[in-house]
Formats: C-alpha cells, structure tokens, sequence
C-alpha cells in the first residue's frame, strides 16, 4: 500500500515540471513540496497540498494556500493552485525573471493550457499585463487577457526591452 502511494505522488509530482516552461535545466531537477499538510485520494487520484504551499524545482517558484493535482486515467495531470494570491516565479533560458500571480491558476498538462483567474498578472522586467483572467496556450504560443465591464486589460509594455531583444537576436 505504501509503495503504490509513494509511487503515484512520484509520477504525478513528476509531471509537473513541464507545467511551466522555464530554465530547461529546471525539467531535471528535484520538485520539493513544502506544506502544512497533505492528502492522497488514491480512488480518485487526487494530491492534495494546503496550507501555505511552496513548490520550488531548479528556478520554479510556487506559493499557494491550496494547491490540488488530478490525475484522470489515460490523460495528464490538471493543476489547480489557489491562494490570495497565488505567486509563481521562474528564470527563462535568456536569463530574465518571469512572475505571475492570480487568485488561482490552473494548468492543464495534456492541453498544454495555462489559466490565470481573479486579479491575473505576468510580468517581465518592466513590462506587464493585468486581467481579470489570462489563457494561455503554450501549443500554439497564444495569450489571452480579458476583464470585465467593471474593469480593462491593462498592458504596459517598455520598447526599450524589446529594442534589446531584437538586437540579440540579430547577433545569433
């Protein structure tokens, strides 16, 4: 019994680390899971993590009040990770940061599909994008931010970032 638990954290842990496309080296290293408690559905295939969750893997950064990974059979994980906010950092291959936060983020792992829910954003240096929600599909490197009638997608955007990435793209 407890080595079908352990096995099942372990492939569905394991699986994480593509959720979210970071340093490629973050891929092999280890996933630490630091919580106040956890649980396993093993019927259900659910793991459960709460209270004042942190994920780190290589550059990965997650902080979350409850963080839920479902596996369903013959598919890929979903993640689900709530807080107020839930804060998510990593380190892309170019060496930049890229934060994000949101009132609960899920990732579908088999779709390749990142929703960010509730006072979203993503940020990278200085430019930034704020919305009620944010989708993104990592297949098609599509991004999509939408609010309510009470409130606008903000963007803010610094040409003098994207005049460096054009200029290093040009030495490649």
């Amino acid at each position: 019994m407890k080595a079908t638990i352990k096995s099942l954290f372990l492939v569905v842990l394991s699986t994480f680390s593509g959720a979210i496309y970071a340093l490629k080296s973050d891929t092999s290293q280890p996933i630490n899971v630091h919580s106040g408690s956890q649980s396993l559905d093993i019927e259900k295939n659910i793991v459960t993590f709460s209270d004042n969750v942190l994920i780190t893997q290589g550059s990965i950064k997650i902080n979350a009040a409850k963080v839920v990974i479902i596996r369903q059979e013959g598919k890929k994980e979903k993640i689900e990770a709530m807080g107020s906010p839930v804060i998510f950092e990593q380190t892309l291959d170019d060496g930049k940061r890229v934060e994000g936060r949101a009132n609960q983020i899920s990732y579908d792992l088999g779709a390749e599909f990142l929703t960010l829910t509730g006072r979203a954003e993503l940020k990278q240096l200085d430019s930034f994008i704020q919305a009620e929600k944010i989708t993104y599909s990592v297949k098609k490197q599509q991004l999509n931010a939408t609010s309510s009638n009470k409130s606008r997608v903000k963007t803010v955007l610094m040409p003098t970032q994207f005049q460096e990435k054009k200029s290093q793209e040009k030495k490649k």
